[in-house]
């Protein structure tokens, strides 16, 4: 029963143009299959066709294939993972991998990719490894990898990248791994790598890096991702020559100190415009005078200024109204011992009754009266009459 089965699917899967047996020049085991290393074959026409249907695993790698055509891979919905590196790719249209909606992981390293087309990965959205190591990019759309939601690691790596667009990583926020090693980077906008909020891992070597006053926004970038427990590699400047060979992590900020005043400028013309504050600005810093406050530690410092100068404030009018009232209070009391010393001094005035003054007068009238009429007897009878 289970032959007649089987023999049936196998008819069935003839007459729908679906291989059910392994290449012969291939090698098949279970879901993956590997045709690596065929140099005798100039298209991949020649096996596609004759693949397993259920064929999750396929590796292509190390062949002449000098391009993959439009729904190449159209049968083989549930692939899950591609390898296509080591060939000779250089031309790549956007439906090479259409239908490929289950697809985890794709290799394009190590071939002659100079361009890739605008959608060409639209359609992987389950897409969570990305390899294009060992090309030729010179320059990639901002829109590259738009709708790729679950890329967790990207391998941009020893390709001819002079920078990286602004809106490359938009949209990115599982991605966690980035190399762009060995590249012709001499500067990288902080604005590029900020929409990958999830980057942890970020490999930098390898670049003519231009340590100049364009990298600070970078360098902090670096700095707060560090801060957070990310791994960076590191940044070797190849100038200016005085910065030459030494790793922008671990130049002092006083180093560029020449450059905040003009950073700072760039920074509120920016706002000011309305637009998204860029790394440095156009040309080469200008010298300017010596500026010892970091501009990270600025905004801290005013705010501990002023906490500082506002609770100073505060105990000097306190101080100040202690010192008013202890015045007012000594001057009050100072005042009402010398009231109290002005009293005692004065002499005593004894107020007398007029009935005392009365009595006082009459004994003096009668005193004055008795006088009188002493004198009077003497002189109506001398001394010698009276003998």
């Amino acid at each position: 029963m289970n032959t007649k089965i089987s023999t049936s699917l196998l008819t069935l899967f003839s007459l729908c143009g679906i291989s059910t047996n392994c290449p012969s020049v291939c090698t098949c085991i279970g879901n993956q299959t590997d045709c690596s290393d065929l140099n005798q074959l100039a298209s991949m026409d020649s096996i596609l066709n004759q693949l397993p249907y259920n064929t999750t695993f396929l590796t292509l790698s190390t062949n002449n294939f000098p391009a993959v055509e439009p729904g190449t891979f159209s049968n083989l919905s549930s692939l899950l993972h591609l390898d296509l590196s080591r060939n000779i790719l250089s031309t790549l249209h956007p439906s090479s991998f259409s239908q490929l909606n289950k697809l985890d992981f794709l290799d394009l390293s190590e071939n002659l990719l100079v361009e890739l087309p605008v959608n060409l990965f639209s359609e992987l959205r389950s897409l969570t490894e990305l390899v294009l190591r060992d090309n030729r990019l010179k320059e990639l759309n901002p829109g590259q990898f738009k709708g790729l939601m679950e890329l967790k690691r990207l391998d941009l790596s020893s390709n001819s990248l002079c920078c990286l667009p602004m809106y490359l990583l938009d949209g990115l926020q599982n991605l966690v791994w980035l190399s762009l090693v060995g590249n012709k980077l001499r500067t990288l906008q902080r604005t590029s790598l900020e929409p990958a909020t999830d980057l942890q891992h970020i490999l930098l070597e390898g670049n003519p890096w231009n340590c100049s006053c364009k990298l600070i926004p970078l360098k902090h970038w670096l700095e707060w991702t560090l801060y957070r427990g990310g791994h960076v590699d590191s940044v070797n400047c190849s100038s200016p020559t005085n910065l030459y060979g030494k790793d922008l992590r671990n130049i002092p900020m006083e180093m560029f100190r020449h450059c905040y005043p003009l950073y700072l400028e760039t920074r509120s013309s920016s706002f000011a415009e309305g637009h998204p504050v860029t790394a440095g600005s156009p040309g080469d810093c200008i010298r300017q005078r010596y500026r010892p406050v970091s501009v990270r530690r600025a905004a801290a410092t005013v705010v501990v200024a002023g906490v500082v100068c506002g609770v100073v404030c505060v105990l000097m009018v306190v101080t100040a109204t202690y010192g008013c009232i202890y015045a007012m209070l000594a001057a009050h009391e100072q005042q009402q011992l010398m009231h109290g010393n002005s009293q005692q001094q004065q002499p005593l005035i004894v107020v007398k009754e007029p009935e005392q003054d009365e009595k006082e007068d009459l004994v003096a009238t009668i005193a004055k009266e008795e006088e009188a009429l002493e004198c009077a007897e003497w002189m109506a009878f001398p001394p010698e009459v009276s003998v």
